[in-house]
């Protein structure tokens, strides 16, 4: 499979990532990515950035050679009204913006709680990507979720990094193969992510592959392969 990009992934600038911009720049370069994003997390993350980071990012310029930068953040959904944690006007100005659920934000509810944070946030039309839905700790209806995504035009991601054995989230394999199957019958689109914490990550999806094949997905539903396919879903080309 065709794999061109990778949007989700961090810097010193988290708090617990190990690289500086360029560093993972230049790796995206190397891995001779066309379209590669670094997404901070927001700031009710412990240790991360202020929103004065997210303000500023204007300063950084948008292509290093033949690579087109995405700059955007990973929000912390707060609520089950969908609340995140960055404000408009800035968060339209985000190139992209995922929104996840993280323990030191929220509290895991019941099954019905956790899909109506999920929803929530996809209402918002300036949220582009649901981090890791695969995270067994926040059980949720994957059929409302995946219906959902396809009504709000949302993508849902299959996180590399949910699927290493040492990652905390539980039971992430076989939620992903359950999320799979169900945008393969509703024809609701998927992006594979790193979620890289460290530059050698960048573009780290075998793991992800290895449940695509699994559950026999549609290669053209995967965003990953054509960089027109990521272009109608995120901020900085919506409404061009």
């Amino acid at each position: 499979m065709r794999d061109v990009l990778d949007v989700h992934t961090h810097t010193i600038a988290s708090g617990h990532a190990y690289n500086t911009m360029m560093e993972m720049i230049h790796e995206a370069q190397r891995k001779e990515l066309e379209v590669y994003g670094i997404t901070e997390h927001a700031p009710r993350m412990t240790g991360t950035c202020t929103d004065f980071y997210f303000h500023n990012l204007k300063v950084v310029p948008e292509r290093h050679g033949d690579l087109e930068l995405l700059l955007g953040i990973e929000l912390n959904i707060l609520d089950q009204y969908g609340t995140v944690d960055l404000e408009e006007p800035y968060l339209g100005q985000m190139d992209v913006a995922i929104a996840s659920l993280h323990l030191p934000c929220i509290k895991p509810g019941s099954r019905e709680y956790n899909t109506e944070c999920l929803i929530s946030a996809m209402k918002n039309p300036h949220i582009n990507i649901i981090g890791h839905p695969d995270d067994g700790r926040f059980p949720v209806d994957f059929e409302a979720v995946v219906q959902a995504a396809k009504e709000y035009h949302t993508l849902l991601e299959v996180n590399n990094n949910s699927l290493n054995p040492r990652c905390f989230r539980q039971n992430a394999r076989e939620n992903d193969a359950a999320m799979l199957r169900l945008c393969k019958k509703y024809g609701v689109p998927v992006i594979m992510a790193s979620d890289a914490h460290y530059y050698e990550d960048i573009l780290n999806h075998e793991l992800a592959m290895d449940v695509l094949r699994e559950v026999d997905f549609p290669e053209e539903l995967v965003v990953n392969t054509d960089r027109e396919k990521l272009y109608p879903f995120i901020n900085k080309y919506i409404g061009r």
